[in-house]
Parts: structure tokens; sequence; C-alpha cells
């Protein structure tokens, strides 16, 4: 989930589970990850070989690990934006779910 534009935590909570579940939500697809390890959620402004590395004036770039097992996940992706609040959000289905 990323905060694009609202008043409080709560009010993007919000949002973003009636994002999910409304069956009318336009999911961008994103194709097909295979892991077969956990992964490591990123900046995507960060290049993957800078993880763990000390920035010039200190401190890191921002990293949480996201465990997952082992397996194919189909990627879909939404803004949702014009009406505020805004939100996005990227999910993974296990590929042998029902979206």
């Amino acid at each position: 989930m990323r905060w694009l534009a609202a008043d409080s935590e709560a009010e993007l909570f919000t949002t973003a589970e009636a994002v999910l579940a409304d069956p009318d939500t336009a999911w961008e697809h994103g194709g097909l990850w295979v892991t077969d390890d956990s992964a490591v959620l990123m900046d995507s402004a960060e290049a993957g070989a800078d993880l763990g590395a000390d920035y010039p004036d200190g401190g890191q770039p921002d990293q949480a690990p996201v465990q997952l097992p082992a397996g194919q996940w189909r990627v879909r992706a939404v803004h949702k934006s014009g009406e505020f609040p805004w939100v996005g959000l990227v999910q993974l289905i296990a590929e042998d779910a029902r979206l």
C-alpha cells in the first residue's frame, strides 16, 4: 500500500479496504513472479545492489522483509485517485488462487 493522499492512516486503510472489496476495481496486471525464498520490499528509486550499503552521510536504504512461501505469484496493482483520498496498492496472489 502506498499513501498517495489521505488525511490520516485510518482514512488510508479504510480506502484501501474499499478498493480491495470493490469487484469493479480496475487492476493492472503485472505478470507472474516466481520466488524460491522470502523477498525484500524497497523503494523503487534504489538499486537492489545498494541494499545494506551505507549512505555517505549515514544510514541505509529503507527495506522491509516480506515472508513469502516459495511459489508463483500473480502481481496486480491499482492507483485509486480522482476522488479523495488516494491510495496505491500492489497485490500478490498465489498462482493457484482465484481472484
